[in-house]
């Protein structure tokens, strides 16, 4: 005796179609994670980017005060034997090593690039020491422990020889690149009257 079967396909088409329906979903899930990861890893690398930019456009020191011009040297035309001045930490700055500060010297005749320091980190520089040297040193340092980090609440009265050019009007500027953050510009112009001490503007 024969018996027919009548199959029925609406069960398994049904079964069919959740697995794809779930195939499907597990592949958005997970092109949905990478996409997220991506974006994620691009954020944080677009967040150090800007990090890293702003901590290298801002510079850790300033200028306290006036910078003075000194002649100390028998030249004619007069000119400035040195400039001193004094520096402290910006606002929210980290220390600066001094040591590893680069100082250049540069106007319309001369420029000086890697003035010399390391000569003089152990004991405060005198006038003799700069006039007509390519060196730069200590005169002082306020408020301070011994060793050569500007740390926050610190200054350093810096000393910067400078060159026979240095003469009455001439524009001279003279640039502090520490290791990390901006370099430090410092543009003045040495005034007709040169004296022993002398305010430069």
């Amino acid at each position: 005796m024969t018996q027919n079967r009548r199959y029925q396909e609406d069960a398994f088409t049904g079964l069919e179609a959740a697995i794809v329906l779930i195939a499907f979903v597990v592949v958005a899930a997970v092109f949905s994670y990478v996409v997220l990861g991506a974006g994620f890893f691009t954020t944080q690398k677009s967040q150090e980017t800007v990090y890293g930019g702003i901590k290298s456009a801002t510079t850790s020191f300033e200028v306290v005060g006036s910078v003075y011009g000194s002649q100390n040297r028998t030249t004619t035309p007069k000119s400035l034997g040195f400039v001193k001045f004094t520096i402290g930490n910006t606002a929210g700055g980290t220390a600066v090593d001094m040591t590893k500060v680069i100082v250049d010297y540069v106007d319309e005749e001369k420029r000086w690039t890697g003035v010399d320091f390391g000569e003089y980190t152990s004991t405060p520089v005198t006038n003799a020491q700069l006039i007509n040297n390519k060196s730069w040193g200590y005169f002082e340092k306020l408020n301070a422990d011994t060793d050569d980090l500007l740390e926050p609440g610190e200054q350093f009265v810096i000393g910067i020889g400078t060159p026979e050019t240095s003469t009455a009007g001439t524009r001279f500027t003279i640039t502090m690149q520490p290791a990390s953050g901006a370099a430090y510009p410092i543009s003045r112009t040495v005034p007709a009257g040169i004296d022993n001490i002398t305010i430069l503007m």
